[in-house]
């Protein structure tokens, strides 16, 4: 692992400060808003509704990753983690929002968030299940996950669309590819520590050169919005609660593994305490994107990507990101902007960046000891792990819950690796080492 350049309580001067956070927004701002806009235009609301869902997600992302990363009392990992509406609730968000609407997604998700601050007291507990076999194969599962997502930014979108991996779109993606690793491998000092967004603007001018920006979004966004509770009520359908409530589980198994990753990426021991803290902020967070109008939370993967990468860990780093989302939240234009970088300019830095995950997963498997049952662990976890990610379609005829359950492949690598390390037994030389 690279040496940090800042650990996580070293405070960066505020220019540079702020240039790391706008590395941390760019990595993020796509995710954040993406699902409240899949919510908006599957289920047809109106623009002026959909707007509100997204400017909640922008500024309850803002606030809840604030509090993550500086912590109150028993609240926060402490760690910069940024926290942004999450994939992992689209699926039951949509089953509840066909029937019952909005104010039934906003309210199972209300209740279903108990399942979450609850489940939070019994971390120190799950710690224990996770050695550095079942940590190693959940952070490089997390890494190979992503790499689907940087993979269609690289090639400009999604399969479906017509400029999908066109040579121009590749050629740009590389251009700021190159850039990074040039950055990163021998620049000095902010140029070393801000490669990411350094290689976006880079890119983001040429594109602007090219003609590819399409302004539109910013000149049709609102200077300014104020955040509007309770916009669509609360209601509280029965099967939708049981619904996110699967979704909420899933989602500590994830939160659990993006602790343990970013405890890896910024060298700190990730403790019961730690995830406890964590958990519980995501918990109490989803809780008040329910009543601010907009959709759960969970940690952000693609951030730990942008730690591994630049060696900046500091958590004042992050929770300046999470003031300028919610300035983001309070001024859409300045989001529009942000959304307006073209995906192959996102693409070049984020294979990067996913791929600097895999490699922590990788040097952290590398010391855990060589044995069949460590094999065993880490080949069925990753193989099904990534059957999941790569042919979602596997699942496709199974039940709603168990899709609802399985549907991501960190889950079922998760999962697998901390059944497989609790069922297979030790073998002599293991156990005689401990």
């Amino acid at each position: 692992m690279q040496k940090l350049l800042y650990s996580i309580n070293d405070k960066p001067p505020f220019g540079l400060t702020l240039l790391l956070a706008a590395q941390h927004l760019l990595a993020a701002l796509g995710g954040i808003i993406a699902v409240p806009l899949v919510i908006g235009n599957v289920l047809k609301l109106p623009t002026e509704d959909t707007i509100v869902l997204v400017n909640a997600a922008l500024l309850v992302s803002g606030v809840v990753t604030i509090i993550q990363s500086r912590g109150i009392g028993i609240v926060g990992l402490r760690l910069p983690s940024v926290m942004g509406t999450s994939f992992t609730f689209v699926a039951a968000a949509l089953a509840i929002g066909f029937n019952e609407g909005v104010s039934g997604i906003l309210g199972a998700s209300l209740v279903g968030s108990l399942v979450m601050i609850i489940g939070s007291f019994f971390m120190p507990y799950v710690r224990k299940l996770f050695p550095p076999v079942v940590t190693g194969v959940v952070v490089m599962i997390i890494g190979l996950s992503l790499i689907p997502v940087a993979v269609d930014w690289f090639a400009g979108g999604q399969k479906t669309d017509p400029n999908y991996a066109d040579p121009a779109n590749l050629a740009m993606a590389t251009f700021v590819l190159v850039i990074v690793v040039i950055l990163v491998q021998w620049g000095k000092g902010i140029f070393a520590a801000a490669a990411i967004v350094i290689g976006i603007m880079v890119g983001y001018v040429v594109a602007l050169v090219l003609g590819w920006i399409d302004f539109s979004n910013v000149e049709n966004a609102n200077l300014f919005a104020l955040p509007q509770p309770f916009h669509f009520g609360l209601t509280f359908p029965i099967s939708g609660i049981v619904g996110m409530s699967i979704a909420y589980l899933v989602t500590i198994v994830e939160s659990s593994g993006n602790f343990l990753a970013l405890g890896n990426a910024t060298d700190t021991e990730i403790t019961g305490k730690h995830l406890r803290g964590g958990v519980l902020c995501d918990g109490l967070g989803s809780a008040f994107a329910a009543i601010m109008s907009t959709t759960p939370f969970s940690s952000f993967s693609q951030n730990i990507g942008v730690i591994s990468l630049t060696g900046v860990a500091s958590r004042y780093v992050v929770t300046t990101m999470g003031v300028l989302l919610v300035l983001a939240g309070l001024f859409p234009v300045l989001g529009a902007v942000v959304v307006s970088i073209p995906m192959p300019v996102l693409g070049g830095a984020g294979l990067m960046m996913f791929a600097m995950i895999i490699t922590a997963g990788i040097q952290m498997l590398d010391k855990v000891e060589r044995s069949k049952r460590n094999g065993l662990i880490i080949a069925i976890s990753i193989g099904c792990g990534l059957a999941v990610t790569t042919r979602p379609e596997l699942l496709h005829k199974l039940p709603e819950f168990l899709q609802e359950i399985l549907g991501s492949g960190i889950t079922v690598g998760s999962l697998l690796a901390l059944i497989l390390n609790l069922v297979l037994p030790h073998e002599k030389a293991e156990v005689k080492e401990k």
